[in-house]
């Protein structure tokens, strides 16, 4: 690493490229870029994180001041390149970077701070489009137990949400209780703060239900009118994760909640065959293109496939 990615003087703490020697006025650009999109929070870090990442390259592939304006297109097909080959980054990783520079290069351009994209002409590595992989069956009834043995009864409201709603772990801990609705023979969530602010409408199973109901009975009393709380207030996304990570060590299964998410989807078209509007619905997907990925073979199946020839 050049001596140029130390630490500067010139960086604040809360600096995107702190640590990192870049042109005093780079940190404002990116602030005013986020500033005029109506990012997600986990976008909005991707996208700064992406940023840094580049910057980062520039500096010791360069060993010059991070600057937009010194920006060429060999520096970006330089930089996927070294994602790929030499860090070994997944190529789902590399295009999501070349995807964030392209952006924000855009909104330079459009803004007059440059005068072309120097991410534009780099093309994205191609892949073969997998299904995303959710948990089996086995491995599900092996979580359910194991958070009923520990009469977990809040972690059961959450996971239930996850496996029978599909939802973002974002639109979880953006629940409020009066986004719940349950009656004897139906249930229903409402979701408002989904991807690009759209709001949508889920059915509660019975499973659902009964998990809600559990955990909604035993809430600790709460000004916080959020549906999960924990001891410090509102649950966080940071919260459920350890959630996961908990019960991943528990059952042996790494889990995640865009996991559970997946599970849930394969689950709906196992039990729904074709039904990819309804599953887009869902889910909340404005392209069906999107949805379209669940009826995809995994990696495994693919592999099970191959297994399976005979010459």
């Amino acid at each position: 690493m050049s001596d140029f990615c130390s630490e500067g003087g010139q960086n604040s703490s809360d600096n995107v490229f702190s640590g990192l020697f870049s042109d005093p006025e780079e940190t404002g650009l990116v602030s005013r870029f986020l500033d005029d999109h109506d990012f997600a929070a986990a976008t909005r870090r991707a996208i700064i994180a992406d940023l840094r990442k580049f910057a980062d390259w520039f500096l010791s592939a360069n060993a010059e001041i991070f600057s937009v304006k010194r920006i060429a297109i060999r520096d970006v097909a330089d930089f996927k390149a070294d994602l790929r080959r030499n860090q070994g980054q997944a190529v789902a990783t590399v295009n999501r970077c070349l995807v964030s520079l392209r952006r924000y290069f855009a909104w330079l351009v459009d803004r007059g701070h440059l005068e072309a994209n120097p991410a534009k002409p780099v093309k994205e590595l191609r892949r073969q489009e997998l299904a995303p992989k959710g948990l089996e069956r086995s491995e599900v009834r092996r979580l359910l137990r194991e958070i009923e043995l520990r009469e977990d009864i809040r972690a059961n409201a959450i996971v239930s949400m996850f496996l029978y709603t599909g939802c973002r772990v974002g639109d979880l801990v953006a629940l409020k209780l009066r986004d719940i609705f349950i009656a004897d023979r139906s249930g229903t969530v409402i979701f408002r703060c989904g991807k690009g602010n759209k709001q949508r409408s889920v059915p509660l199973p019975l499973p659902a239900r009964r998990a809600l109901q559990a955990y909604l009975d035993v809430r600790p009393p709460s000004e916080c009118n959020h549906l999960f709380i924990g001891e410090r207030g509102p649950l966080t996304d940071r919260g459920v994760r350890a959630l996961c990570d908990k019960y991943s060590a528990v059952v042996g299964v790494e889990l995640h909640p865009h996991l559970l998410r997946h599970t849930f989807a394969h689950r709906y078209l196992d039990a729904n065959p074709g039904d990819l509007v309804g599953l887009a619905q869902i889910l909340g997907h404005s392209n069906l293109n999107t949805t379209r990925r669940y009826v995809e073979q995994t990696e495994e199946q693919l592999a099970d496939g191959i297994e399976r020839m005979n010459y």
